[in-house]
């Protein structure tokens, strides 16, 4: 783009921003600290302002703040065009047009797409619309939860014990409220943490009176005569009677309205190069799109250049400003966005906190602490490196461990350390699930673009 053109797009451009969600305004806020003064919108399918999502499955579940108070902080005036409340179902990429859910049409000079991800819902329609029967995810749906939580159900029934299901867990219990949790897998956490790390969940888990079933599904779910769900029927022929179900099933990446817009976007989310610029599905990057937070899939210099989805409240943050930069400066000035992937939960009175990319370990070694006393440093080796650390209150030690990751230090890991454990010696396996079954609740997704989501077809020179 020459001089002229993007000093325009400075002061006099039209930029807009699917997605009025903690990348959206994030990005917003970049935009004009960094200079623009052109046009801006912000379009957004939820008819609130952007809200913090985390409090939602913690404080908020147990009363202590109100979902209706949980609103981000502006750091700067963004005096942008808000459209709330009505979803984008289109985009235009030739005409520079994004569709809107009441008809009208937006037009934009260049577009950042941060639309994230929704709840995966129960997938039995009709089971799905039972009373009783909630998802978790927004503000309303919080509130809903709070609502039956404290009117004090019988018992709860989790389907799904990542993280999310098993922080509905914990507050059922902080709260007294009987509660069991079905997961396919071995143990709660596996397909973020593995199943060394999931071992340890799962105790904490039961020895806190969670009912917990593993290597289980659910079937269905069953109904009483007024429509309230009364039931839940497990794989293994089992019948476990509760009043509310937490569907906790992991996440959607919000691309459907994109179908046949020309970008790369499908179920994995939206393909973008490390300076947040979208490709199309040809995998020719544009110039005029770019896309931030849990929608983009963005190769990491860090880790191999692998295409990362990276569910994260940090990531957001970190990728919405980069995009935002990149979308106003000159082509030399870019920055590849390079977050470190990060996460925190707190669960069961433990801190588990992570650095780096866990699914992406072979193996993992505790080097501090023990498995056994639930406080303790886990860390992911790969190929001979080392690629993740994951605490559980011990977090004093990970920027010495982000460290290591940033400077590709070797895997098994070779200092001494005063508190290490016998354990703690030899490396031995992380114990991920195979990638290629289903999981529940992964934090990151590790894939390059899969030729399942957009079909090409090449037709031969007729010359």
């Amino acid at each position: 783009m020459a001089a002229d053109q993007l000093e325009w797009l400075r002061r006099e451009g039209r930029i807009v921003v699917v997605g009025a969600s903690l990348a959206g305004l994030r990005a917003a806020e970049t935009l004009r600290a960094e200079g623009f003064a052109g046009e801006l919108t912000l379009i957004g399918d939820e008819p609130h302002e952007p809200y913090d999502r985390p409090p939602l499955s913690k404080s908020v579940l147990l009363g202590m703040a109100s979902p209706n108070h949980t609103e981000l902080p502006h750091r700067w005036e963004i005096d942008a065009k808000w459209r709330l409340g009505v979803a984008a179902t289109g985009l235009d990429l030739t005409a520079r047009r994004v569709r809107l859910a009441d008809g009208d049409e937006v037009e934009y000079d260049r577009l950042l797409i941060a639309t994230g991800v929704r709840a995966r819902p129960w997938p039995k329609e009709e089971e799905a619309r039972l009373d009783g029967v909630c998802v978790l995810r927004t503000r309303e749906d919080a509130a809903d939860l709070w609502r039956r939580l404290k009117a004090g159900p019988r018992r709860v029934f989790v389907i799904g014990a990542g993280f999310a299901g098993s922080e509905v867990a914990s507050a059922c219990r902080e709260m007294g409220i009987a509660v069991t949790v079905a997961e396919r897998a071995g143990a709660p956490l596996v397909g973020a943490l593995g199943g060394v790390v999931g071992a340890v969940a799962a105790d904490l888990a039961v020895e806190n009176g969670v009912d917990l079933r593993t290597h289980v599904t659910v079937t269905s779910l069953e109904g009483d005569t007024a429509g309230r769900v009364r039931a839940v029927h497990l794989s293994d022929e089992t019948v476990v009677e509760a009043d509310v179900v937490v569907v906790s099933l992991g996440s959607l990446r919000n691309t459907d309205w994109l179908a046949g817009s020309g970008l790369g976007a499908g179920p994995r989310g939206i393909a973008c190069d490390a300076g947040c610029r979208a490709f199309d599905f040809r995998g020719i990057v544009t110039d005029d799109v770019f896309v931030a937070g849990d929608v983009a899939r963005s190769p990491h210099a860090l880790f191999g250049y692998q295409f990362l989805s990276l569910e994260h409240w940090g990531n957001a943050v970190a990728q919405a400003e980069t995009a935002a930069h990149n979308m106003i400066c000159h082509g030399a000035d870019r920055r590849p966005h390079l977050w470190m992937p990060a996460f925190w939960s707190s669960m069961f009175g433990v801190n588990i906190k992570s650095v780096g990319v866990p699914p992406m370990g072979e193996q993992i070694m505790i080097t501090q602490g023990s498995l056994a006393e639930r406080r303790f440093v886990g860390v992911y080796g790969y190929k001979g490196r080392v690629v993740a650390a994951v605490t559980f209150d011990n977090t004093r030690w990970l920027e010495f461990y982000q460290r290591q990751i940033e400077r590709g230090a070797p895997f098994p890991v070779e200092f001494p350390t005063m508190d290490r454990r016998p354990e703690g010696r030899q490396p031995v396996s992380a114990d991920f699930p195979d990638p290629s079954l289903p999981t529940h609740g992964p934090m990151v997704t590790l894939t390059g673009y899969s030729p399942a989501d957009q079909q090409l077809v090449f037709h031969p020179s007729r010359h």
